[in-house]
């Protein structure tokens, strides 16, 4: 019975997003509402105008069915939607800034991101220690850490996610192969919502990707980009993570290797060069590759395969039970 109300939320999610991104798209031209790709010729691969609007089809596909699909608003609930809103709303601005040519002031981004963790936080989806493998008892971490390392995880995906969207169907891709692995995760260890979660999450990224790959129609923008990575973290927090030993605490990390291992680099690129880890340049791996030979399609493809080599590295760790 729970295996078709999985199949139902990834359904509603996929047709909700999949409805919703074509009118989305015709407002966007109305209001101007578009990715122009004159204004940075060195990242942008697209030569017309794109609509930035698939971040509120995204939203309301994960919204709608996951609040379907818990039936019941819990105080976690709340949060989740809180903090989505938050990263929509500055993302919103953030994307209306770049639509006229200008960029939006790192500061506020980074507040606002913070502020969503810790409204999570707050909530009490945290991470809050490991099972010792040797004793076999939990660890419990104190308390300041755990607000440190719950922070850090959540800002630290979502940014990493919104960094990696840089080329037509990667970002969407990365985010629905670590979507179905933290289902797979979550079913495995028998966490229901949290599998729920990310089965809808897989719903509306597939959904987004018939729209987003090679050549794009639509964009999600910052407001899509680090709403994805925010409810990965989330799902993490709360599936993954939970109750893990020390080894597969590298699970959560695999699954969403990829956008997490290249935007290491490229901080620590960024630092090394003295220049703002926000500063947009085309240092990423999809980039690197272009500069490679490959095509655009080439380097998401290669990069998905990458990531699906790492989820699938993340489910060994998980079967071995290590």
């Amino acid at each position: 019975m729970m295996i078709i109300s999985y199949a139902i939320a990834f359904i509603v999610s996929f047709l909700i997003v999949y409805l919703a991104i074509p009118p989305l798209g015709k407002l966007a031209f109305r209001l101007d509402f578009v990715d122009k790709p004159q204004q940075d010729v060195e990242r942008k691969i697209h030569r017309k105008p794109i609509p930035l609007t698939a971040s509120y089809a995204i939203f309301a596909g994960f919204i709608v069915t996951y609040l379907f699909a818990v039936r019941g608003f819990t105080l976690q609930t709340g949060a989740i939607i809180l903090g989505s809103l938050l990263l929509l709303a500055i993302g919103t601005v953030d994307d209306w800034y770049k639509t006229r040519g200008k960029d939006f002031p790192a500061l506020p981004k980074f507040l606002v991101q913070i502020s969503a963790a810790v409204v999570v936080y707050a909530a009490g989806i945290t991470f809050s220690g490991f099972y010792n493998p040797i004793s076999g008892g939990f660890v419990n971490l104190p308390e300041w850490l755990q607000f440190v390392l719950t922070i850090l995880w959540i800002f630290g995906v979502t940014t990493v996610i919104n960094f990696s969207d840089g080329m037509d169907g990667l970002a969407g891709g990365l985010s629905a192969i670590s979507a179905v692995t933290l289902f797979v995760v979550a079913l495995a260890k028998g966490q229901s919502e949290s599998a729920m979660m990310a089965i809808t999450l897989a719903g509306v990224t597939v959904a987004y990707l018939r729209y987003n790959k090679p050549p794009a129609q639509v964009f999600m923008g910052d407001a899509g980009a680090t709403f994805l990575g925010f409810i990965l973290a989330v799902i993490a927090l709360d599936g993954a993570f939970k109750q893990a030993t020390v080894l597969s605490l590298f699970i959560p990390i695999l699954a969403l290797g990829v956008p997490i291992f290249d935007n290491l680099f490229v901080v620590a690129k960024r630092l090394r060069g003295g220049k703002p880890i926000y500063q947009a340049d085309a240092s990423q791996a999809h980039y690197r590759l272009l500069r490679a030979g490959l095509s655009p399609k080439q380097a998401v493809a290669f990069l998905c395969l990458i990531s699906g080599c790492l989820s699938l590295s993340s489910i060994i760790l998980l079967l071995l039970q290590v």
